[in-house]
């Protein structure tokens, strides 16, 4: 047989042929050998390609370790069909090697099954000796080789790969196969995640579970997903946020627990949202919202050096995740970025002025708080660019943080910015049950207006709240845009497996 490429198969023919053709194979498979690949159900897989490659590198050109029987597996990516020898490049999860087929060393009935039945992408289980060839590339040369399981679909072509984003987000089975650095974006997520939780388990943070449906939607302001339960015979919601089951358990005496869960908004899709997502919420009784930035240095920073440097290039941008961080007020940075000085304003008329002239476009009716926050997240939010602590936010837009008693009007609260996106919120938690009423109430009030991400009242919080929450320190991460950065991910759906995907036409 000539030589063969995977470029050569699918080059030539659409994929439902050849998805035609290997189902064809496989039916003759059966009948001409009585073999079945579907059948086995376990393969001594001893030897990774990496461990191959780990311990037989040292061998030089031309030579074999015969008194080694390595026994390993992958996926064939390549094959190179010649008359009594074939070359093949395997993978496994870890990386590639080189395995050579020849018709001596595997007997004429061996070596024909493999070279009329193996295709790219199938599954094959090997045995054989590590040795070098003349070009210096480390080899598996076969003695056994076991077909595993039939590919009936082609790979994708090997210079060009898996290239229409949508189609790897569809198939991320696909895009994992021809792109090994996604496989690695998805193993560096593994631990970071793993370093939150040894950092959060070394202050002795208790790991729970809460509840995904709930009557009440409440922890943030966001639109939530509705469904409904037959047997009840009741609306429920999907969570937006973990905070209120998180805080009822500070007051039911857990001293400090935190979640890593999957949270539902039923908003846009765009780089940095996905309507599921994950984040981790930690809530320490008797901390304040300077403890909880320490925390998130400590996490980020750990974060980091799970997956490698704290200097990282994301798209172009050196981010310095060295701390402290710099910590700066929301008033301290509107003023730097756009002359709105709030302390300067005497009214909400004089500070709709000032935002008029600042470029803001306003309705008329804003409060001068209302103001300095869309102020900030029209002109200073994608300014910062390194970590940075942005504190002092209006008690208007902050209905479960602690008002800050210097000046009622802002709240012991800060947001974590990182190249001018949000990736974690904290307080010094809000626990005057009076207090929480009336801002319930006022949410209430902006959701009959019309406000559907305006925060939902829930009397079963006011209640947990009359039994007494200690002074507590609550903080949230985005875990997905963290890993968004410290992976030179672009989008937020490159470190979703599988993300929100529009319904195909």
């Amino acid at each position: 047989m000539s030589k063969q490429t995977v470029n050569d198969e699918i080059q030539s023919m659409p994929e439902e042929e050849i998805l035609k053709q290997r189902l064809d194979k496989l039916n003759r498979l059966k009948e001409e050998e009585d073999y079945n690949p579907f059948v086995i159900d376990k393969w001594d897989h001893k030897h990774s390609v990496s461990w191959i490659r780990e311990n037989y590198s040292h061998l030089e050109a031309d030579q074999g370790d015969e008194s080694v029987m390595l026994s390993t597996a992958g996926r064939i990516i390549t094959l190179r069909k010649h008359g009594k020898a074939t070359f093949a490049n395997m993978a496994d999860e870890e990386g590639t090697i080189q395995l050579y087929f020849q018709f001596n060393a595997m007997g004429e009935d061996n070596y024909k099954f493999i070279k009329k039945w193996l295709d790219t992408g199938d599954i094959v289980g090997v045995k054989g000796n590590p040795f070098c060839t003349r070009r210096g590339e480390l080899t598996v040369f076969v003695k056994e080789c076991v077909l595993l399981s039939k590919a009936l679909r082609p790979l994708p072509e090997k210079w060009h790969g898996l290239r229409d984003i949508e189609t790897r987000y569809r198939q991320r089975y696909v895009d994992t196969i021809a792109n090994p650095e996604v496989r690695d974006v998805f193993r560096k997520r593994a631990k970071i995640i793993q370093a939150f939780r040894n950092v959060l388990e070394s202050h002795g943070t208790l790991e729970v579970e809460t509840p995904v449906l709930s009557l009440i939607a409440g922890g943030a302001n966001a639109k939530p997903f509705e469904t409904y339960h037959n047997a009840l015979g009741t609306q429920m919601y999907m969570r937006i946020a973990t905070e209120l089951y998180l805080k009822r358990l500070i007051v039911g005496m857990f001293g400090r627990v935190y979640e890593i869960a999957k949270n539902f908004r039923n908003e846009g899709i765009d780089l940095m949202h996905n309507p599921e997502f994950t984040s981790m919420e930690v809530y320490w009784g008797y901390a304040n919202y300077e403890d909880m930035m320490n925390l998130t240095e400590e996490i980020i920073v750990a974060s980091a050096d799970a997956v490698g440097e704290r200097q990282v290039d994301y798209q172009g941008t050196l981010l310095n995740f060295d701390s402290p961080f710099r910590r700066i007020t929301m008033k301290e940075a509107v003023k730097e970025h756009t002359g709105y000085d709030l302390d300067d304003i005497g009214t909400d008329e004089e500070a709709r002025e000032k935002a008029r002239s600042a470029g803001l476009d306003i309705n008329g009716t804003e409060s001068r708080y209302l103001l300095l926050s869309e102020l900030f997240e029209e002109f200073v939010e994608d300014k910062l660019i390194q970590p940075t602590f942005v504190l002092g936010y209006p008690t208007e837009i902050s209905p479960l943080a602690k008002k800050d008693p210097e000046d009622p009007s802002f709240t012991r609260r800060f947001e974590l910015f990182i190249n001018g996106s949000e990736v974690a919120n904290a307080f010094s938690e809000l626990n005057d049950p009076v207090d929480q009423k009336e801002r319930f109430e006022d949410q209430k009030k902006k959701k009959e207006q019309g406000d559907e991400e305006a925060h939902a009242f829930d009397e079963d919080f006011i209640t947990a709240l009359e039994y007494g929450l200690p002074p507590t320190g609550g903080l949230g991460i985005g875990i997905d845009r963290l890993i968004m950065f410290l992976t030179n991910s672009k989008s937020i759906r490159d470190v979703i497996l599988f993300p929100t995907l529009k319904p195909r036409a």
